[in-house]
């Protein structure tokens, strides 16, 4: 089955608000075997709904679209839709029930007029009854089997009507003819540019063939998502497995691990096999590498502490470098990450310890150490491994990519020889 999205709403496109529903849409039709071949996002304005809506119905039959149920004037998309498909807007005596029930148990009783409008529904449409909010969803056919789908924008509503009403009817609609998935797999990658990694992958991406392969890079590296289009499940299953496989091989030391993996989940098992306990000491990431370990449950059998060193008088204080080391070669510098290091094994007790030191701008930069200048350390034991960088991006972009060095720094130390 292939259909198209259509995602609603003027802070769309003003950038105020990111379009993840109709990522999640993309994810959870995919895995059911749903091809999206289009996604458009429009305003809130009759006149675009309708054009976008009728558009994806003449190319397809079928569209989802998201926004524009609410009970204010610039919620739309329940009329336009009705009009398309040439049917009134009946009265729904039980969802009235239902809503007025709701603001009732809420206690926020008389129910506004305004919400009795989510009542009327285009005539014939099946409801999708929506427990975590007033509008609910909507499933409208015709003879000519064009299908719309229209669910509330709110991305928690969204999420559970497809989950409990929408994937099922997907799945039944399609049930007659052959299981044929969309499904992808990712094979994570850091510490490598994409054109680097690229060089690596080029003399086996025909090869995996019939699957396509893309490369997604961010602030913390570049993923392989490589994709299997309307295959059978274990066809595609099977191609998949051997494709993650090969790029993983040929990514060798850059890869880490596979489709959402934390690097420093992978970074707090390895120190669990070894028996080391961890402590950070930062500077500029300003406690992100902390932040990226603690985020993971159960890091505290492993994590011990970490201190945000960002004046020189606390890296003297709390971590004891020398203040002839700062003197000498500066906060920024192999000299001083290395006694950060050091100096975070001796205030936590700990056998094992990540620093970070840098420049993350705007301001502060020199020839000798622009902007995007860290230095990172990594010890284990008595083994300290130094590493200097300089970073592409804005403060916020430096500052996510040390972190996320820092901890691939420690995993490559604690990887098996």
């Amino acid at each position: 089955m292939k259909l198209e999205i259509v995602t609603i709403g003027t802070e769309l496109l003003l950038g105020y608000t990111l379009d993840s529903n109709g990522a999640e849409l993309g994810r959870a039709l995919a895995a059911a075997g749903v091809e999206v071949v289009r996604r458009t996002s429009v305003a809130d304005r009759p006149e675009l709904i309708r054009e976008a809506i009728r558009d994806a119905l003449e190319r397809t039959g079928a569209v989802i679209t998201t926004g524009g149920l609410g009970p204010t004037s610039d919620d739309m998309t329940k009329t336009v839709v009705a009009a398309l498909f040439g049917r009134p807007l009946v009265l729904d005596a039980a969802l009235l029930a239902a809503l007025e029930a709701r603001f009732q148990r809420m206690g926020r009783w008389p129910m506004p007029v305004a919400n009795r409008g989510q009542a009327e529904v285009p005539a014939g449409a099946t409801v999708l009854p929506n427990p975590r909010g007033t509008a609910p969803g909507l499933w409208l056919e015709d003879a000519r089997g064009r299908l719309a789908v229209l669910l509330p924008g709110v991305p928690r509503e969204m999420r559970g009507l497809v989950v409990d009403e929408v994937l099922p009817r997907l799945i039944e609609r399609t049930a007659a003819a052959p299981r044929r998935v969309i499904r992808s797999r990712t094979v994570r990658t850091t510490g490598i540019p994409e054109s680097a990694l690229a060089e690596r992958v080029g003399p086996i991406e025909t090869t995996l063939a019939p699957l396509t392969l893309a490369y997604l890079p961010s602030v913390y590296g570049v993923d392989l998502r490589v994709t299997a289009w309307d295959l059978g499940p274990e066809e595609a299953e099977a191609l998949l497995d051997a494709a993650g496989r090969r790029l993983a091989q040929v990514a060798g030391e850059h890869y880490y691990g596979d489709e959402d993996t934390d690097l420093a989940a992978v970074v707090l098992d390895a120190l669990r096999k070894g028996r080391h306990r961890l402590g950070v000491a930062e500077s500029c990431t300003g406690g992100m590498v902390a932040e990226r370990v603690t985020n993971i449950p159960g890091s505290s059998d492993t994590f011990i502490g970490g201190v945000v060193a960002y004046a020189d008088v606390i890296k003297t204080a709390a971590l004891k470098v020398p203040l002839e080391t700062l003197a000498a070669h500066g906060a920024v510098s192999e000299a001083t990450v290395r006694a950060m290091a050091e100096g975070a094994q001796r205030l936590f007790s700990v056998d094992s310890s990540i620093a970070v030191t840098g420049i993350a701008g705007p301001g502060g930069g020199t020839p000798e150490k622009p902007v995007g200048t860290v230095w990172l350390a990594a010890r284990v034991h008595t083994d300290t491994r130094v590493v200097h960088r300089v970073f592409p991006g804005d403060r916020d972009e430096i500052r996510r990519r040390a972190a996320q060095a820092a901890l691939d720094l420690l995993r490559r130390q604690l990887a098996p020889a």
